[in-house]
């Protein structure tokens, strides 16, 4: 494991010049503390955990110092947002700090949210407050325990430093971890202002260092689109499937790779419902639970436009078209699995539609009913359940028919629970949860956010001690307004 001085930069996206980010040195914050760091990610840079108990972490992930190595830029982009095309967006609050080589060879972007002013920062201060801070950093975490592709995140530093949103509140940095900060928005800034030259720099950047396996296809940039298109399925599909929401799908917040990218008003479901709107802002409910695997094919498509100077349109058309199947496929792979099954009828889609639309009127707890269904021999475990749901008779027809399904499974019922418990969660990031941690932080106790951040880190596995994290949200805590503000 390495020392703080000791990490190897390679600073790959500062090298594509300054059409593509502006310089930019981040402005400190005072009195810097570390409020919680994640080992695990700190593990991806070969960093030994030990680094973050020593005043220079803070200091470095507060503004204060930096690496000789280091090459901060501000990375420009444009974006659809809520549907309307934003021409000049970018790094408004963050910094590349630079890239950083792991022993295995393997490229990290350490990004600094919350730097300060960019020429992208509009009319804002360029800060991030403690609240979003923490939010992001145990979004990054938890979904990354779950095995949802997401950036991650190395630590948040807090602050005396005071920022003005609703109220006053303490700024914060939060250290972000990515293989690429590369957007659908990179693209589309290129192809809107005319400048075919660097969008060319800015393909064969990302098909080189982030889709190697592309470069020797037959059409490389096509095949780099399927990947992308690939990717985004698989990602849409496991987001539904554990009922989280992202909350701003705007094209600026989708990532190249894949991932989850861009924490804002996040939410994970407590009580089952297909309309659920997590963003407090978005009054037409654009991105809705439901609407999320429509969302993302827009954003695709955006995308696709905007590499029409490169790839047939009949092609990335044809390409896009991929997108619905291959995350149906996926969906419903990952809802047998969530259901205990390890085989495949054709009924089954039919019998998830059903359950989940049980659920609604009765406001089930997502989570928690697919962990109960796990619990018991599945006769039981139905009875258990039973209570929930407000059609009783529609239930007992589906539990009839469930039961009938896992007749026809292999195995034993000690297997069933076995693989039911490694794909349903017990614990889960909870808005109340963060809430609770959050406001503990305000008043400078950081130990249950790092108590949080540890339970989320297996979300699988039943924790003694921990049964509080796994209980059902109190009316409040379900109905917190969380908007894009931070």
């Amino acid at each position: 494991m390495k020392a703080l001085d000791e990490l190897t930069f390679d600073n790959r996206f500062a090298l594509l010049g300054d059409a593509f980010s502006t310089q930019v040195l981040p402005e400190p914050i005072a009195e810097p503390r570390l409020v919680v760091a994640s080992e695990s990610a700190m593990a991806l840079i070969d960093l030994d955990p030990a680094e973050a108990q020593t005043p220079i972490f803070a200091e470095i992930f507060a503004g204060h110092k930096l690496w000789q190595e280091a090459d901060p830029r501000a990375m420009v982009y444009s974006g659809h947002q809520f549907g309307g095309y934003s021409p000049r967006l970018g790094d408004g609050r963050g910094l590349l700090l630079g890239e950083v080589v792991n022993d295995a060879g393997e490229h990290w972007d350490l990004h600094l949210k919350g730097a300060g002013q960019t020429p992208y920062s509009r009319m804002g201060d360029g800060r991030a407050v403690l609240r979003s801070s923490i939010r992001e950093f145990l979004a990054s975490e938890a979904l990354q325990a779950l095995g949802i592709p997401s950036s991650r995140a190395l630590c948040v530093i807090g602050s005396s430093t005071p920022v003005w949103r609703e109220k006053r509140e303490s700024a914060a940095m939060l250290l972000r971890m990515a293989q690429s900060h590369v957007r659908f928005g990179h693209f589309e800034y290129f192809y809107y202002t005319r400048q075919p030259e660097q969008q060319q720099l800015l393909i064969d950047h990302v098909l080189t260092l982030h889709y190697p396996d592309c470069a020797d296809a037959e059409q490389p940039y096509l095949a780099m689109f399927r990947a992308i298109v690939e990717r985004n399925a698989e990602l849409i599909a496991r987001w539904q499937a554990y009922g989280f929401c992202h909350g701003v799908m705007n094209t600026d917040n989708m990532s190249i790779l894949g991932i989850t990218f861009d924490f804002g008003p996040f939410a994970f479901l407590d009580d089952f419902d297909a309309h659920f709107i997590c963003n407090h802002s978005d009054d037409s409910g654009r991105y809705s639970y439901s609407n999320q695997v429509p969302i993302a094919h827009w954003n695709l498509s955006a995308l696709a436009q905007a590499l029409t100077p490169f790839i047939e349109v009949e092609a990335l058309k044809e390409a896009l078209g991929l997108f619905l199947p291959l995350y149906e496929a996926q969906y419903l792979d990952l809802m047998r699995r969530r259901l205990g099954f390890t085989t495949a009828e054709t009924d089954d889609k039919q019998l998830i539609e059903r359950l989940l639309k049980l659920m609604q009127p009765g406001a089930v707890d997502y989570t928690l009913f697919f962990r109960r269904l796990g619990d018991q021999p599945v006769s039981e475990a139905l009875n258990l359940v039973r209570d929930d749901f407000v059609d009783l008779a529609g239930f007992d027809q589906w539990a009839l028919d469930y039961q009938a399904r896992c007749t026809r499974e292999p195995g034993n019922a000690d297997g069933r629970r076995e693989r039911m418990h490694a794909v349903n969660p017990l614990y889960i990031l909870r808005n109340y949860l963060a809430q609770r941690a959050i406001e503990a932080a305000e008043r400078g106790d950081y130990s249950e956010v790092r108590q949080l951040h540890e339970v989320l880190r297996r979300p699988f596995e039943e924790q003694p001690g921990m049964e509080a994290y796994a209980e059902r949200p109190p009316e409040w805590g379900k109905h917190l307004e969380i908007s894009c503000s931070s």
